[in-house]
């Protein structure tokens, strides 16, 4: 694996982690007892910030990883870094009232998108040409 690529999946990983950990928090401050998942409103965003997350990662970093794998890795990592912004923007969107979530939303969206043009065009060029 890529270095960059690696850098990538461990970041997703930290982005995971710390919307799991802000779900912990707002268990307590608003007290909501698992495995309850409705409640205050704080709770619930965080909440499904995080479950948004962990389903958005899911598609993310297998396409990010056949994308490095049957393209080029620099450009997969950037697309992946992009995703990371975007999602970020998202997520810190998504914690505050009256935010507006779109445009982290599609950041992510586009260099997902991306990612998988790269991924299926390396894996087609691959069963084409290398075969």
């Amino acid at each position: 694996m890529h270095p960059l690529i690696a850098l990538v999946t461990l970041l997703t990983v930290v982005l995971m982690s710390v919307t799991m950990v802000l779900v912990g928090r707002a268990r307590g401050k608003y007290g909501v007892q698992a495995p309850a998942t409705t409640g205050h409103e704080g709770f619930e965003r965080a909440f499904r910030v995080q479950m948004n997350t962990q389903e958005a990662a899911v598609l993310f970093l297998p396409t990010l990883w056949v994308a490095a794998w049957f393209g080029n890795p620099e450009w997969a990592a950037l697309a992946g870094a992009v995703w990371l912004a975007g999602r970020i923007w998202y997520a810190a969107a998504y914690a505050v009232p009256g935010r507006n979530r779109g445009p982290g939303f599609l950041i992510g969206l586009l260099a997902l998108a991306a990612l998988l043009l790269m991924a299926l065009w390396g894996v087609i060029w691959t069963l084409v040409f290398a075969a």
